[in-house]
């Protein structure tokens, strides 16, 4: 018998839930990748396709979890067995448990490759702090030799443990002050990261880059497959996190203004990403299409040339570093929950467990290849397809109209008769179709 939603923990206040989202969807999706794809697939034209799918997404998926969390007041395991139980259905507990593992490991996988990752982002912080990175002749083999077999172990466990020393507080006062000093931190020194980019010459063309749009790439399918594979990974749409933190909810939450509150913001992250990295990047003559290597090579020969460049190098980072550490935050609470709830652990029972699984397997994939190849695997494959389970589960297995009745708690405007088909039919068939397009594209997010 799982443990009573009474004695959950819980967030304190609707707009510490709102900043907690933001804080799992504010992740290196949006920092890292959206500045590349914006680059590759014709600047402004890429922003129609990406905020059509955020807009459809956010409506739909996000206030999906969020409610189907809070309604059920478990993770995905538990949720997912509930709402086999309501259908009647034979071996409801045992079933959901099983399906719901695999949002539940999928949380965890990529929890994994973004620890090394957090890792990386840490060393230069550091590096950064004391000058060393500046002076380094030849970023591209620095980078190397840090993205190599076992070649950031001290700076993963550094990650590792930063993170698990949170979650061992809890929500309200672990994740939940995380985030609350975190993301405001982010975003003053992402605005101070863009003025000091917008004074260097050269960056208005990096602006036109943008924003002046290339109209012919919308003729390019890529670019609205890559579009729809930003939005839908750059709002944390797993059937885990926002699920898991919409357990922690109170009824009394409008999850409709707290999505479109998540939706704002995530997009507000990486669309000001784009606008630090782009400009800086085209101001120094670096290559804007580099792919995800800007963020570890480009960006800090920029940072090299740059005036003052060793404070904003470090302020940087610092604001990487912030967005990381939430979003890792957020992945890892949905294994951590997991066995509170269906092992009975205590919760620092369950924090070790996690850190040991993370550990002993992150080691390994510690080089750039490694780390790259288990985040594709796991975001083509585990990712959407615990999506699309959470989707089904709370949109089709649940009886009539229950997803609708659990999304309108807490509300008083009602929610129109567009919120049911839009999440039965629309949500649920661009969630499969992104497992499709992941597997034939190799990955789209």
């Amino acid at each position: 018998m799982a443990t009573s939603t009474s004695s959950r923990d819980s967030f304190t206040s609707r707009t510490a839930f709102i900043i907690a989202c933001i804080g799992s969807a504010v992740g290196m999706s949006a920092i890292w990748l959206f500045p590349y794809r914006v680059a590759e697939m014709g600047g402004a034209a890429f922003l129609i396709p990406y905020l059509i799918f955020v807009v459809l997404l956010g409506l739909t998926g996000v206030i999906g979890e969020m409610a189907f969390g809070r309604a059920m007041g478990t993770g995905p395991m538990g949720a997912f067995s509930k709402a086999l139980e309501k259908r009647g259905v034979n071996h409801a507990g045992p079933l959901g448990k099983v399906i719901g593992a695999v949002p539940t490991l999928g949380s965890l996988g990529i929890a994994i490759g973004y620890s090394v990752v957090l890792g990386w982002f840490l060393k230069y912080l550091l590096a950064a702090g004391t000058g060393s990175l500046l002076q380094v002749p030849d970023m591209g083999a620095y980078f190397g030799t840090l993205a190599s077999d076992f070649g950031s172990v001290g700076y993963h466990v550094a990650a590792l443990a930063i993170t698990f020393a949170v979650m061992l507080l809890g929500i309200s006062r672990g994740i939940e002050r995380l985030n609350k000093i975190m993301m405001p931190l982010f975003f003053v020194l992402f605005v101070i990261m863009l003025v000091r980019v917008a004074m260097l010459p050269g960056a208005l063309e990096g602006y036109k880059y943008l924003f002046v749009p290339d109209w012919s790439a919308l003729a390019n399918p890529q670019t609205w497959v890559f579009a729809l594979g930003q939005a839908f990974f750059g709002l944390s749409l797993a059937g885990s996190g926002t699920l898991v933190y919409g357990s922690y909810l109170k009824k009394d939450v409008d999850v409709v203004s707290s999505a479109k509150n998540v939706v704002v913001f995530s997009t507000l992250a990486a669309v000001l990403s784009a606008m630090i990295v782009v400009p800086a990047v085209f101001a120094f003559g670096l290559d804007t299409q580099s792919g995800p290597p800007l963020m570890f090579i480009a960006l800090p020969q920029v940072f090299q040339e740059m005036p003052a460049g060793g404070i904003f190098c470090f302020v940087f980072f610092l604001a990487v570093a912030c967005a990381a550490i939430t979003s890792l935050v957020n992945l890892f609470e949905t294994p951590i929950e997991a066995l509170q709830e269906q092992l009975h652990l205590p919760r620092w029972g369950a924090v070790a467990i996690v850190a040991a699984v993370a550990f002993g397997v992150g080691v390994f994939i510690e080089s750039g290849d490694a780390v790259s190849a288990w985040m594709d695997a796991v975001s083509i494959y585990a990712i959407p397809l615990g999506a699309l389970l959470a989707a089904i589960m709370f949109f089709w297995v649940c009886p009539k109209h229950f997803a609708k009745e659990q999304a309108q708690l807490g509300r008083d405007k009602k929610i129109g008769a567009w919120f049911e088909p839009m999440t039965k039919y629309l949500f649920v068939g661009i969630t499969a179709v992104v497992i499709v397009l992941g597997i034939f594209y190799g990955g789209i997010g």
